[in-house]
């Protein structure tokens, strides 16, 4: 008759030569494998979230030098927008300053010769002698003529020369008398003005056809 213990294995189906013996301590070293496993991977986990904490820090000190590199430059945008800003209001005002310095100057430049017409006129009172006042005038037109000359002003020749539109305004047309007066200025109804190579005033002129 088998033994209590012996009926237990059989009805378990133990072999008792797998049957743990006294004395012998469990096999844990599969336990032990595990353990070291899941250590493993708990401290790759960790390296990977120091990983992406140190990326992180780099990518928040990227943005921030970015972010101070824009201001700086929106800095100097700014600066250079009102830098240009004085200077188009500074030319501005050197310009009207310019011209109104110009016209000071032309104006001044007319007062003798209208201190010469008011002389003239008050001859022309108690004179009869047309010859004088003839004269007088020569003087005063001479006077201006130069005065123009001198500011880069001078009349146009334009009878007897060929038709510009850009220096003519034709007024009238009459027929040429010959083949060799076509096209060219007739008359000149009106002197035309130019300074300093510019039309000041355009001729008109009458115009053989």
């Amino acid at each position: 008759m088998k033994h209590k213990f012996y009926r237990n294995m059989d009805k378990h189906n133990i072999n008792p030569d797998q049957a743990p013996k006294a004395g012998m301590q469990p096999d844990i070293e599969d336990e032990n494998v595990e353990v070291n496993d899941v250590e493993t991977a708990a401290e790759g986990l960790s390296e990977d979230e120091n990983v992406e904490a140190s990326e992180l820090e780099q990518l928040k000190d990227l943005l921030a030098q970015k972010e101070a590199e824009v201001e700086k430059e929106k800095k100097e945008y700014l600066f250079l927008m009102a830098e240009f800003d004085n200077f188009r209001k500074r030319t501005l005002r050197e310009r009207t300053d310019l011209v109104k310095t110009a016209a000071e100057k032309a104006l001044k430049g007319i007062l003798p010769i209208v201190d010469d017409f008011e002389r003239g006129l008050d001859a022309i009172k108690d004179s009869t002698d047309a010859q004088v006042v003839k004269e007088g005038m020569e003087l005063i037109y001479n006077k201006f003529v130069k005065y123009l000359a001198d500011n880069g002003v001078k009349a146009m020749d334009s009878t007897g020369s060929d038709f510009d539109t850009e220096l003519h305004e034709a007024v009238a047309m009459v027929p040429a008398e010959n083949d060799g007066e076509k096209g060219k200025v007739k008359d000149t109804v009106l002197k035309g003005y130019m300074i300093n190579d510019k039309v000041l005033r355009h001729a008109k002129v009458v115009v053989a056809q």
